[in-house]
């Protein structure tokens, strides 16, 4: 997903960290880079308001469980692979 307009921050780069970046699991100055693409950016906002409210769900369902290493690990190769083939899908039909 893009939302067309031009930012510091790529929004498929983005939306590929959100997970990385709702967790806590990301260094401080990439943090601060897509926050700040957040705050300009509606289309990204929006989704990441989604997977906020999946990630609070699955925390009150969950409680304080975490998942393995390796599940966790493979959830996020999945996610990027979802993030760059939907983009390559979107170019292709718009071609």
């Amino acid at each position: 997903m893009s939302c067309g307009d031009p930012h510091e921050t790529d929004c498929r780069e983005v939306l590929a960290e959100v997970y990385l970046y709702l967790d806590l699991e990301c260094a401080e100055e990439r943090r601060e880079l897509i926050q700040h693409h957040l705050d300009e950016c509606g289309p990204c906002l929006r989704e990441y308001g989604i997977e906020r409210e999946v990630q609070a769900l699955v925390a009150r369902c969950c409680g304080n469980e975490t998942a393995p290493d390796q599940l966790r690990q493979r959830l996020r190769s999945k996610l990027a692979e979802l993030v760059v083939f939907g983009s390559s899908e979107s170019r292709e039909l718009a071609d």
